[in-house]
């Protein structure tokens, strides 16, 4: 399988739990207690996945998502208790891209890498060539590039995926599950909050006027539609 997973929490029980069920699966697993401990091995090792408690001594899960952003796009999958909300939108925010709630079993877990490790597969997007223009809005689909008004934007898989998706289906109304289905998986559709901060997320790179979008709008207990 050849994926380095790194596992940050300070409970050890949980660091042994996850490593134990990941290694039987193939999966070359390194943990560390804390985010400065985190941040070393980052450093050191080629990481392809980082799951990542908040509550932490010695430098917090936000932190360490932050840095990390800073110089890489391998997914994070953040570990909130019950009633961390907040702290989980600032997450997503700060580029995390998907949770899980303690406690959590071993399906939920492995369904959760299965997914985010897929949507940070380049290739998925597509690789034929095509190129798609709507107004200032250029995608390469094959170099996974996209330019607006002639300037290169850095978008991670995700922000990739979810534009490619609006793209092709500008002028539709998009129900908030029919997005998250597409562009995160099979095993979402209830995960609002991740829409709402991709699509900001989103507008923030795309749009000369984030707080009045011109091309992505919000059609209000719906979804989304991608205008030209």
């Amino acid at each position: 399988m050849n994926i380095n997973v790194m596992v940050v929490d300070d409970e050890k029980p949980l660091r042994d739990f996850v490593r134990r069920n990941l290694e039987v699966r193939g999966y070359r697993v390194m943990t560390a207690a804390n985010g400065l401990e985190a941040m070393a091995v980052f450093q050191n090792e080629n990481i392809h996945l980082v799951i990542l408690d908040i509550m932490m001594p010695h430098m917090d899960g936000l932190e360490v998502t932050r840095r990390i952003r800073e110089e890489s796009h391998a997914p994070i999958i953040i570990l909130t208790a019950m009633g961390e909300e907040t702290d989980k939108v600032r997450a997503f925010d700060l580029g995390a891209d998907d949770y899980l709630t303690k406690p959590f079993g071993v399906g939920e877990l492995l369904g959760r890498i299965k997914a985010v490790l897929r949507r940070a597969d380049w290739s998925e997007s597509g690789s034929d060539g095509e190129r798609i223009v709507r107004g200032d809005i250029d995608v390469d689909m094959e170099k996974h590039k996209v330019e607006v008004q002639g300037h290169i934007i850095d978008l991670t898989p995700t922000e990739f995926n979810l534009l490619v998706y609006f793209v092709k289906n500008a002028g539709k109304t998009l129900p908030h599950r029919a997005i998250l289905q597409n562009v995160w998986g099979a095993e979402y559709g209830d995960e609002a909050e991740y829409l709402r901060v991709y699509v900001g997320k989103l507008r923030q790179k795309i749009e000369e006027k984030p707080m009045k979008p011109k091309y992505l709008h919000t059609e209000h207990g719906i979804g989304y539609r991608f205008e030209v």
